[in-house]
């Protein structure tokens, strides 16, 4: 399991609301609690991508960018 830089996390935002976002090293993603949505990280690199995200809170989600949810 890679650990990321500190450093590195306080500089990503989350790509659709630029919010800060919360390292969760047991699921190995980077959650943006304000969209409801988790971007994964493989083989230590984040993937911030909106359509490879993992969807955390489905209401959140229909608020901000409901086409994630079709």
């Amino acid at each position: 399991m890679t650990t990321l830089d500190p450093k590195l996390i306080q500089n990503l935002v989350c790509p659709l609301t630029k919010t800060q976002l919360v390292y969760n090293k047991e699921n190995q993603e980077l959650v943006s609690q304000v969209a409801g949505l988790a971007y994964p990280i493989k083989k230590g690199i984040p993937i911030m991508l909106i359509d490879e995200a993992r969807i955390t809170d489905p209401d959140q989600v229909r608020c901000l960018a409901p086409e994630l949810l079709s």
